[in-house]
């Protein structure tokens, strides 16, 4: 699930097209997208978010065709959604959101893009944490802690955080080369994971398995019973599973963060790309996962750890304990340097390495409390909801304010730096997913959708009167 938006950071880093759109002689061919949305997909939060919908009470037929189709609409948000857009502007998500929304009200975004990569980061350093504690003895939180449950657990945290904080400090390239040379691995060890799952299952139940029908039959009657939801966590329905795989990457498609990757694309229908990420991670890893803690639940269902370390040992020993101290160190590496890219924006005359060293501190501490990465599945909601409106502020500028007589990169023209209509836009947007969730018992899984609509209509009504006042020569 780790974002997609690695390539975005390598093209910041080395100064390239920054400020610009991307030349023709700079766009890449279909290939360069399959790898990278592979990789950066098949990461540590797959090891947590996987588990999480077995606690959550989910059937196999809730899971497979939740996904199959939940995971379909998310390739098809960047097909439609976000790669034409990047394909025909070529400019960065951020540039793009200055000439919108102005410069200011950018630093507003970057501010909440650094946090919740924080968060982020910090949910993976937990997900490494997991594997060395089984290694060294180490008293690891439960499904429903929300604080460190032990001095060793701090301590191991904050060795794993500091290690991968100080690797993100010395620049993407560093964090690209780590990664490229795990990732391939990573994924044969999840595919593992999954044929161990099922296997494991085979042996307890006295199971053969035959054709197709017969796994079928194991997963629906053994795996994935579904039932009611481990204490503490949502019960997931079908629907919860669509969605979720929809909008688990929102911030990336609907939400417009990979405008700054397929601005790179010769084609928009290069977005189908995001496939490889979504059934190779999104699918076959969550899969993989969920049977581990299925088969640890069938053991001891009194047996409610969700810790990756444990599970992967289990399956797959020293290479499954490996597997996820690197998948959590992959996820973390280049979230941990966004998040400092995004905080140093606020101060730019500051050190980059020094910036990051200390986006690496905050997320280690994050680390330290498990109820970020026990509560992934309603975190990984929070975070798209928050940066969704801004996306459909792109959308609806870069199509439809000129229909209705309205200037488009309105900061840019006016020379404001703060565009007060997408600013009541995102604001008012949240604060109404808010009231939903509140009030109206609304799950959080399920305000996105709406929430979209909410910031499209509101950014155009709040731009008839507010353009109106201050019209661009």
């Amino acid at each position: 699930m780790a974002a997609s938006e690695g390539a975005q950071e390598t093209q910041a880093a080395s100064g390239e097209f920054e400020r610009e759109p991307v030349p023709a002689k700079a766009h890449l061919g279909f290939k360069s997208f399959i790898g990278m949305y592979a990789g950066e997909h098949c990461a540590g939060t797959e090891l947590m978010i996987g588990p999480l919908f077995v606690a959550a009470g989910a059937s196999a037929f809730d899971l497979v065709v939740g996904l199959l189709l939940g995971n379909a609409l998310a390739v098809l948000s960047w097909i439609f959604i976000c790669a034409p857009i990047a394909t025909r502007v070529r400019l960065t998500l951020y540039y793009q959101l200055e000439k919108i929304c102005g410069r200011h009200l950018v630093i507003f975004y970057n501010l909440a893009n650094g946090v919740m990569f924080c968060f982020l980061a910090g949910a993976m350093i937990t997900v490494s944490a997991t594997a060395v504690g089984v290694w060294f003895d180490i008293p690891m939180p439960g499904l429903n802690d929300l604080y460190p449950t032990s001095v060793s657990w701090v301590v191991t945290v904050a060795v794993i955080g500091g290690l991968i904080s100080v690797v993100a400090a010395f620049g993407y390239q560093t964090v690209s080369k780590f990664a490229n040379i795990a990732a391939p691995w990573m994924v044969l060890v999840f595919l593992a994971f999954g044929f161990v799952g099922f296997r494991q299952f085979m042996d307890v139940t006295n199971t053969e398995i035959h054709s197709v029908g017969d796994v079928w039959t194991l997963a629906t009657t053994q795996i994935w019973k579904g039932g009611d939801a481990l204490p503490g966590q949502v019960k997931f329905t079908f629907w919860h599973v669509l969605f979720f795989a929809w909008f688990c990457n929102m911030a990336m498609h609907i939400g417009m963060s990979d405008l700054t990757v397929f601005r790179f694309a010769r084609k928009s229908w290069y977005g189908v790309a995001s496939g490889a990420g979504m059934y190779v991670g999104h699918f076959m890893a969550w899969i993989g996962a969920a049977s581990l803690y299925a088969y640890q639940l069938h053991l001891d269902p009194m047996d409610t750890d969700v810790l990756p370390g444990p599970l992967a040992f289990r399956a797959a020993g020293v290479v499954g304990l490996l597997c996820v101290i690197i998948a959590g160190w992959t996820t973390a590496n280049p979230t941990i340097y966004r998040a400092g890219l995004a905080f140093q924006a606020l101060v730019p005359q500051s050190s980059r390495f020094v910036v990051t060293l200390v986006t690496g501190g905050l997320a280690t501490v994050a680390g330290m409390f498990p109820a970020i990465a026990m509560q992934l599945l309603g975190f990984v909601a929070i975070y798209g909801l928050i940066l969704m409106p801004m996306g459909a502020v792109i959308f609806v500028d870069f199509w439809l304010m000129r229909k209705f007589g309205l200037q488009s990169n309105y900061a840019e023209l006016s020379g404001k730096t703060f565009n007060l209509a997408a600013a009541v836009a995102w604001v008012v947007t949240l604060a109404v997913a808010w009231l939903l969730v509140k009030y109206a018992g609304v799950q959080i899984y399920f305000v996105s959708l709406p929430g979209w609509f909410v910031a499209a209509g509101l950014y155009i009504v709040v731009s008839k009167f507010y353009q109106k006042k201050i019209r661009p020569a």
